[in-house]
Formats: structure tokens, C-alpha cells, sequence
């Protein structure tokens, strides 16, 4: 299991990232997530407050879309 945050500020795209606790990339301004088993389930709850999540491309990499 690990605890995941998504980013509050969305990306120029648009997508508000989903980060691991761990991962270089994670923000400073962020909300918890949670604790998941798998990136999947850290961007389904994410999306409860911004449908437009997306996983990071270095922590949640299975969860990255373009």
C-alpha cells in the first residue's frame, strides 16, 4: 500500500496530477488521497473532486495518460 495526493493546481492541460508520498514530483499544495494498492484506485478517487486526474508519469506511470 502506498499514500497518494493529487496536485491543486491543475497541469496547462488541465489534469490535476496523482502522486505517491515518495515520488520528486509531488507538490507542496496537495489534498491526501489516501492509501491505495494501486495508482488506479488513487486516480478514481481523485477524480471525486477533480474529474480531469491523471497519473504522474514518474510515480503513477500505469496510470498516465497522455
Amino acid at each position: 500500500m502506498s499514500l497518494y495526493y493529487v496536485n491543486h493546481q491543475a497541469q496547462p492541460n488541465g489534469d490535476h496530477e496523482v502522486h505517491k508520498e515518495d515520488c520528486i514530483y509531488l507538490p507542496y499544495v496537495k489534498k491526501f488521497l489516501g492509501s491505495f494498492s494501486n495508482c488506479a484506485d488513487a486516480v478514481k478517487e481523485a477524480k471525486k473532486t477533480y474529474t480531469q486526474s491523471n497519473g504522474c508519469r514518474i510515480c503513477s506511470k500505469a496510470c498516465h495518460t497522455k
